[in-house]
């Protein structure tokens, strides 16, 4: 069967013909490729196409696609059994591999994505100290929780959407925005309101890749200390991609607490939250704040979790820096023998790009980069079989299935496409 004709069955059935707003490629026109299998570095879609992959589940599969161990642990573990509603071993160890992993975990509650992890830092923070304001960042996402999506970065930037359609300002009157790296924003926040929780990715990849100002996070620890507020970090996406312990292992910070997704559980559907004892122990059944979830600990997603942590060690993220710099260093080379003005960033194992006359610093930064010539540069790789982010505002992932020739291929596919842009 053809996209054309899957796309026009999956509209007919699913809003706007997706599971997830970003793959419909309103960013950058045109209509979605399906996926009919990935292995690797490489997807293919249903007509036989094959792609080289910088998304990558959006940056759940670091292993690449189709991982054998991976697979070979899921089917073990799916012959035992998919699901029980009850406690099992393989949750306590990818719980116990997670606390030594990061050191400011020292408990940690298994959900089923980013958006429900956010949910129970909010309340879990709100709980814990007795107030009930929420300072979040223009751009950063943090999943589709009413009172996070003012301002958010991913699909809602990618749409064009402040916010969303059927929040209340009820659900939003709590939350406080202040733009990415901005200091002085922060700071009269605090002096205004009385902050339960600051919640930011701590390396910015919602809003394209934005890194974080010297200084920046180092401030919002000690100023959460001093007001007694919790820090809370984001890592999604960094948490076990960009190092061992994540950002926080990188830029020497320790929050109080930390959201994980994506690569913790192996590419399926696993996130937890985590943190010191003395905050996590607020969540039922030991304290006051509930959080619940039939399918919290999944033996599929625990199994493949832990088949994905074993395989990380400090070498994998040494190999996988170098890919993204090999990348990195390669695009800025065909940007500028094109005359393009582009800012190709990194940040550890992650890369960005904006085509911007300077380095993007927050999300009105982000906004003003050219999109348009971001969407005629994903269409002409993806003609010539690459696959980038179908957004300006997301982020490319390199994985260990990304080897240099595959790079190196992609660089020259990227040095004939800059000359069309």
């Amino acid at each position: 069967m053809t996209d054309d004709a899957l796309l026009a069955r999956a509209n007919a059935r699913i809003p706007g013909g997706v599971n997830s707003p970003v793959r419909a490629f309103n960013a950058v026109g045109g209509a979605p490729f399906f996926v009919a299998s990935a292995k690797g570095a490489e997807l293919v879609d249903t007509e036989g196409r094959r792609y080289v992959d910088y998304v990558q589940s959006w940056g759940a599969s670091i292993l690449g696609h189709a991982d054998p161990h991976i697979v070979e642990t899921v089917q073990r573990a799916a012959a035992a059994g998919t699901s029980f509603g009850a406690p099992t071993r393989a949750e306590v160890e990818l719980a116990e591999a997670i606390c030594d992993r990061v050191p400011s975990v020292e408990k940690v509650r298994l959900v089923s994505s980013g958006t429900e992890a956010a949910m129970t830092a909010v309340r879990l923070a709100r709980g814990a100290t007795g107030r009930t304001k929420i300072l979040k960042f223009a751009g950063c996402y943090h999943g589709h929780l009413d009172a996070l999506l003012v301002a958010a970065g991913s699909g809602l930037a990618t749409l064009g959407i402040p916010g969303s359609a059927g929040v209340t300002p009820g659900a939003v009157a709590d939350t406080v925005v202040v733009p990415y790296n901005d200091i002085p924003a922060v700071d009269a926040a605090f002096l205004e309101h009385d902050i339960a929780a600051v919640l930011v990715e701590p390396i910015a990849a919602n809003m394209g890749l934005v890194l974080p100002a010297t200084g920046f996070l180092d401030y919002l620890r000690s100023r959460c200390t001093g007001a007694g507020a919790l820090l809370v970090f984001d890592e999604v996406i960094t948490g076990f991609r960009v190092a061992v312990g994540g950002a926080q292992e990188q830029f020497g910070i320790t929050p109080d607490l930390s959201i994980f997704g994506k690569v913790v559980g192996g590419g399926l559907p696993l996130a937890a939250i985590g943190g010191s004892a003395a905050v996590m122990d607020h969540l039922a059944p030991l304290g006051p704040v509930y959080q619940a979830g039939t399918l919290s600990g999944n033996p599929l997603a625990t199994a493949a979790g832990l088949a994905a942590l074993a395989q990380l060690d400090a070498a994998a993220y040494v190999s996988l820096e170098a890919k993204a710099a090999r990348l990195v260093e390669g695009l800025l080379g065909a940007f500028s023998a094109a005359g393009l003005a582009a800012q190709v960033t990194q940040a550890g194992t992650l890369a960005g790009l904006f085509f911007a006359p300077e380095p993007v610093t927050n999300y009105a930064a982000a906004q003003e980069a050219d999109h348009g010539r971001y969407a005629r540069f994903f269409h002409g790789m993806l003609d010539r079989g690459v696959y980038f982010a179908p957004s300006g505002y997301e982020t490319t992932f390199v994985s260990l299935a990304h080897s240099d020739e595959i790079i190196d291929d992609t660089i020259a596919i990227a040095t004939e496409v800059a000359t069309t842009l």
